[in-house]
């Protein structure tokens, strides 16, 4: 049956346009990336319902509960090391991964291993989002798709971009922050064309989950006030407020994760250990447990009683004081427990984290100024602007933020103020950090995209494909007679002198022995060890390509040698980097 359908699908790419086949490949994603994501909220409702862990948690009520967080995180592990031998990929970077190293193709049970792995770990209560999952998810699927329809490189990574640009759609039913979060965060360079397929796919992708949703499952708010623009300054102070959280949030994610990653201790210990924290901090802050979309519409309705009334600080709930000072603790922990959910094991994404982590910061902001200066700031107004300027500050996805709760909010009501906080956020985190923090390691190794096309070309580039193994070796106990010998039956005037372990000695040039190679007294008497020279530089088998143009550049040389734990393996040189680097651009530049 599949095959029949690849068979008329290919037919069909026989008989249009490549731009008219791009569209109708934008369609088939779209509707296939809404198809996950409505699998992927109804698994984890499914759960949640199996459970009884939807809705507003109290610890008061029901403290068995807290064990369910590292039931879901040993769940999660179990299935990536059993299911898929450790091989699973978290977070935005890793999309980006796939698109510098593996050239857009996805691994195939992408489709489906996040589908499984977020719906347990957020089902039972790990306080982290959905998002993540389903934008990999959503990637997989266009790229997928477009491996199979035998599409280039250039149409691949656009139609995987409408695979996550739809997923995010369908999530939100939001298709223009789909679109934007697409472009700001997964795709380098976009142009007016490219606009067309991914506009198809998120409105796909947003038509398919009107249809499957109903309210209650998407992420709505109604807004109660409209904007004052006598607001604008705290608007403004608000915004730098989002700035620094999220640089704090950033920074709190990669020092967990560092701590967990230098744990010698096996996954499942890990996932305990992991699970045991969570326990403590949902304890006293209930709202840590689950995405946190309940807890958020709570605040948008200035509905804190709720929140305090289902922890242990119930009889303070009416006390303003306690309210700010309740959810001003949650502001910082947040970040703490979406850390360990994730890097102990469990998956899932920082987009919703991000939202709750503004709509507390934006709750909790007004709420002091009003009680300190008893003024009227509108509390959910600030709550619901506050989730873009964190949302911006952490993904530096400005666009993404402010159209996303545009939408959400059914309307642009508070357009300005979004604005006026995402851009102030934005700017404050990308002046101290002007890389993110989850990308800068990657993008440090050579293993992500940066804005840089030329860099992103050469990221593309695997060493391994670039060294060439045809120049000849020589020990440094050979004598100059045999050094003749070898250069008589070569084409090359670069010769790597080994030792009789393969481990890499020097090297010997022509230039090096013009001076004495006539001089037949010195044949037997010079040794090649005499002659040689230290390379200028050595390369790695594991370099990234970064790395290697720094090499190139400092020292000026043209070939380098590169070795593997020390054996000698081949040289690489300028003019081949250039070659690839020349047959890729023409690649990427191919008109669609």
């Amino acid at each position: 049956m599949l095959n029949k359908l690849l068979q008329s699908i290919l037919w069909l790419k026989n008989k249009v346009s490549a731009r008219q086949f791009l569209v109708f490949a934008a369609i088939v994603i779209g509707f296939s990336a809404g198809i996950m994501a409505a699998i992927l909220k109804t698994s984890v409702h499914l759960v949640q319902n199996v459970f009884n862990t939807e809705g507003v948690f109290s610890p008061l009520k029901t403290p068995y509960m807290l064990v369910f967080p590292m039931i879901g995180i040993l769940l999660t592990v179990f299935f990536v090391q059993k299911v898929l031998n450790g091989d699973l990929g978290k977070g935005v970077s890793n999309i980006l991964y796939e698109i510098a190293k593996k050239s857009a193709f996805v691994k195939r049970h992408k489709i489906f291993s996040h589908v499984i792995t977020s719906s347990l770990t957020v089902g039972l209560g790990g306080s982290a989002g959905l998002e993540a999952p389903i934008a990999i998810t959503g990637s997989a699927v266009g790229s997928n798709i477009a491996s199979a329809l035998g599409m280039p490189y250039r149409d691949r990574v656009l139609l995987l971009g409408c695979g996550a640009a739809a997923g995010i759609a369908a999530v939100f039913n939001s298709p223009i922050a789909g679109v934007m979060f697409a472009i700001e965060v997964l795709l380098t360079e976009v142009t007016l064309s490219s606009f067309i397929p991914l506009i198809i796919s998120a409105a796909v992708g947003a038509l398919f989950s009107k249809i499957i949703f109903n309210d209650n499952t998407l992420f709505i708010f109604r807004l109660r006030e409209p904007f004052n623009y006598l607001n604008v300054p705290y608007y403004i102070v608000l915004g730098l407020l989002c700035g620094l959280v999220a640089l704090y949030y950033a920074r709190v994610t990669h020092r967990i994760a560092q701590f967990f990653n230098k744990m010698p201790s096996k996954p499942y210990i890990k996932a305990l250990f992991g699970g045991s924290l969570l326990a403590i901090l949902m304890y006293f802050f209930p709202p840590l447990f689950g995405e946190g979309y309940e807890s958020i519409r709570l605040l948008a309705d200035d509905k804190t009683d709720i929140l305090l009334k289902n922890s242990i600080f119930s009889a303070y709930r009416f006390q303003d004081w306690a309210i700010i000072a309740f959810i001003g603790a949650i502001v910082f922990i947040k970040a703490i427990a979406t850390s360990i959910t994730l890097s102990s094991g469990g998956n899932g994404g920082n987009f919703a984290p991000s939202l709750f982590v503004g709509a507390f910061l934006g709750y909790g902001f007004s709420k002091f100024l009003n009680t300190v200066l008893s003024i009227n700031l509108p509390p959910p107004n600030f709550t619901i602007v506050a989730m873009a300027g964190v949302l911006s500050g952490v993904f530096y996805a400005p666009l993404t933020a402010i159209f996303l709760i545009a939408e959400v909010t059914g309307g642009y009501e508070l357009i300005i103020p979004l604005m006026i906080v995402s851009t102030f956020s934005n700017v404050l985190v990308r002046h101290f950090a002007p890389i993110s923090l989850e990308m800068k390691d990657m993008i440090e190794k050579g293993e992500a995209f940066s804005q840089d096309k030329d860099r992103n070309i050469l990221l593309m580039l695997q060493l391994d494909n670039l060294v060439e193994t045809d120049f000849k070796t020589i020990s440094p106990d050979a004598t100059l007679r045999q050094l003749i010998e070898v250069l008589k039956n070569s084409t090359r005037n670069l010769f790597a002198v080994t030792n009789l372990d393969g481990t890499l000695a020097g090297i010997i040039t022509l230039d090096d022995i013009r001076a004495v190679m006539f001089d037949t007294t010195l044949y037997e008497i010079k040794k090649v060890r005499d002659l040689m020279t230290s390379p200028p530089a050595t390369l790695r088998h594991n370099d990234s390509m970064n790395d290697v143009m720094k090499k190139f550049d400092t020292t000026e040389a043209w070939n380098l040698p590169v070795v593997k734990e020390g054996i000698y393996i081949g040289f690489i040189s300028k003019s081949t980097i250039f070659s690839k680097y020349r047959s890729q651009l023409i690649e990427q530049s191919d008109v669609t």
